[in-house]
């Protein structure tokens, strides 16, 4: 178990998110299955692997989202789910969770007031986390008017509210164009490396890869690897995490197919 101090914040050193022997099962089928996995705190983690290996039921279960959920998953030195956590996390879903028929500043200006935030403090708050998605030009505009990536960017702004100590983030650059997501991940290590803040970060494109400071790889509900980009190249001895992705799909199926 992780230990904690006083205040229920997880000791320096320990995991923001630790897994063992994770099962989650979803209408009588396995979706993951005995996931270990360790994501270091003050992290950029990088969950990859193809659309329908379990990601986001992964992130789900991390947030306490998830139902069918045994084995251990603790999350900041506590049981995932735990009310005194939701203050904690922010969570960004594929989908743009923002209310269409309001501004871009109200839906802030709302959720805000949800995460218990202080009045007198809230504008503050809602100014920095637009500039933060440099969505400060657009702050009037109703939702409905904006564009899918300009949506999706109203979503992670309220996900920073508040500063979060874990970010999960469900594939938040997919359709962005090349310029903004190299700005959205200039964000996310300014984030880890500035605040201490840990994010896990979920992406079936390969080449966002290396952007991330450690990696897990899955694929069909399970986790084939985990380690820094680098270390996974060197590992399987190819150029790219692409490549070593692969060869470490291979080595799993001649593993499973040689057992009695």
């Amino acid at each position: 178990m992780i230990n904690k101090n006083g205040d229920g914040h997880a000791d320096a050193g320990q995991p923001a998110v630790r897994a063992h022997g994770l099962n989650v099962r979803r209408g009588g089928r396995e979706v993951l299955r005995g996931l270990d996995f360790e994501v270091p705190a003050g992290s950029v983690t990088g969950l990859l692997g193809p659309s329908g290996c379990g990601k986001t039921t992964l992130m789900r279960a991390v947030v306490g989202a998830q139902k069918g959920v045994t084995g251990t998953l603790e999350v900041l030195g506590r049981p995932a789910g735990s009310a005194a956590l939701r203050p904690r996390l922010g969570y960004v879903t594929q989908a743009p969770s923002v209310y269409a028929d309001l501004t871009v500043r109200q839906n802030l200006e709302y959720f805000a007031a949800v995460l218990g935030l202080a009045r007198s403090a809230r504008a503050a708050e809602v100014d920095r986390v637009l500039d933060e998605v440099d969505l400060a030009a657009r702050a009037t505009s109703l939702t409905r008017d904006l564009s899918g990536g300009q949506r999706s960017r109203v979503s992670l702004a309220a996900a920073l509210l508040g500063a979060p100590e874990l970010l999960v983030l469900d594939e938040p650059t997919v359709g962005l164009d090349p310029v903004l997501r190299n700005a959205l991940w200039g964000l996310f290590h300014r984030l880890a490396d500035e605040r201490g803040t840990t994010l896990l970060i979920s992406s079936h494109v390969m080449d966002e890869a290396d952007r991330c400071g450690r990696l897990v790889l899955m694929r069909e509900g399970r986790v084939l690897a985990e380690d820094s980009p680098r270390a996974l190249r060197e590992r399987s001895g190819v150029a790219t995490v692409e490549e070593a992705f692969l060869a470490l799909v291979a080595a799993d199926a001649d593993r499973r197919e040689v057992r009695p």
